[in-house]
């Protein structure tokens, strides 16, 4: 067993702006290391990734299984339950029965049919967005474009009213903050707090909605729990925040990223502004490939398991690097390449298994609308400022891009 520690630093702010080279080191020592700074197996090749995440001796949670105590785990600390509950009730913490039973119903909203009824809206959205940043001769396209157009989008179908829409990407951001490494105790107070405020502000939504149901999705939620599907309030609850934060922070970021990225690469830019039609549906697949949004998942280990010859004990927690596994020369041919037209692309930024991204096929239709909007309305975007990280590793972006015109 290779320790990995040398190479692989999380809370580094030069790690976070290129892990990629660490990943490359990871690879080439073995296919499982021990981390010891989060008690995690990091796990960097493509092939172990895919077949954890399908992998049935894994699992979001244990608690369906064993007590906390069972699985050798410390509970939480009381003072984290608002965020413990409502993150423990959202699709992309439980397993089944309870996954399977939510996942069908909120999966109603996100039919091929359904999410190609929202494409007018969604391009709409974006081509305004688009227009005021270019009438402003440029600013920060994360703030301008990449922020408020998903946000915008998820607010819509869940039925925010338009003037509480600014509320949701603080909430959220806060919330997220407890999905790093070894969170401090201040982002845990930020992320119970969020969890409070947003909570209490979905009861309220809720219970307006039972009164007067709308054509959103919590009014179909209620629909469907009054005609006899089982989703507690607290599972209403949860699904929302996780609605609103899975579907938002991988289209802010992959944005961002995916900017960024061409920038870095004016050849490939040159030849998306050149036919952006036909380049921009794999333009799309290689950006989310190239620079992935969510680098690390992490799984419960329910059973024993094996990974290139070292057993991982049940009780362990695996670390699924997502940005590695999208770089693993073993499936991508010259994987540190950008290659905007890469006809075989089967990356795993969305994950795999019954965990599957739910919001996939609407991220594509958001980032379709804001880079083809910018394309055309922009065809002379230029960055005028290095742009620096935030901090979070596990969801990583930028913190701003400043363009111009």
């Amino acid at each position: 067993m290779s320790s990995p520690a040398t190479a692989f630093d999380p809370w580094s702010a030069e790690f976070v702006a290129d892990p990629y080279p660490a990943y490359s080191r990871l690879r080439a020592e073995g296919r499982a290391h021990w981390f010891e700074p989060s008690s995690q197996w990091l796990i960097p090749h493509y092939a172990d990734v895919s077949a954890l995440l399908r992998d049935r001796r894994l699992g979001r949670t244990y608690l369906h299984r064993f007590s906390h105590e069972d699985f050798g785990r410390t509970p939480p600390p009381p003072e984290h339950e608002p965020f413990t509950v409502l993150n423990g009730n959202g699709l992309l913490d439980l397993e089944a029965p309870d996954h399977t039973r939510i996942r069908r119903l909120v999966s109603k909203a996100f039919t091929p049919r359904t999410v190609e009824r929202l494409t007018p809206t969604v391009q709409r959205l974006a081509g305004e967005l688009v227009e005021r940043l270019v009438a402003e001769g440029g600013g920060d396209l994360i703030a301008a474009v990449a922020e408020p157009l998903p946000v915008a989008v998820i607010a819509e179908m869940l039925g925010i009213p338009a003037g509480d829409r600014h509320l949701l990407r603080p909430w959220s951001a806060d919330i997220v903050g407890m999905f790093e490494l070894n969170p401090t105790e201040e982002a845990a107070r930020r992320a119970v707090r969020a969890s409070v405020e947003f909570s209490e502000y979905l009861r309220e939504l809720i219970a307006e909605r039972r009164k007067a149901p709308g054509e959103d999705l919590i009014s179909a939620l209620i629909a469907a729990h009054d005609e006899g599907d089982r989703l507690s309030e607290q599972e209403m609850v949860s699904t929302c925040v996780l609605l609103l934060n899975a579907g938002h922070e991988a289209t802010v970021n992959t944005t961002g990223n995916g900017w960024w990225t061409l920038f870095r690469h004016p050849d490939q830019l040159a030849a998306l502004r050149a036919a952006p039609e036909e380049l921009l549906p794999t333009a799309i697949e290689e950006l989310l490939r190239f620079d992935t949004p969510l680098q690390m998942f992490e799984r419960w280990v329910l059973d024993d398991i094996e990974v290139g010859g070292t057993v991982i004990p049940r009780g362990s927690e695996v670390a699924l690097l997502f940005g590695s596994a999208n770089r693993d020369p073993e499936r991508f041919a010259d994987p540190d390449r950008l290659d905007l037209t890469r006809p075989d692309n089967p990356h795993i930024t969305f994950g795999a298994g019954i965990h599957y991204c739910l919001g996939a096929p609407l991220a594509r239709i958001e980032l379709a609308a804001s880079f083809s909007a910018l394309l055309r309305a922009a065809p002379r975007l230029e960055l005028v400022a290095e742009p620096s990280w935030n901090e979070g590793y596990v969801i990583r972006g930028l913190r701003e891009l400043r363009v111009s015109c």
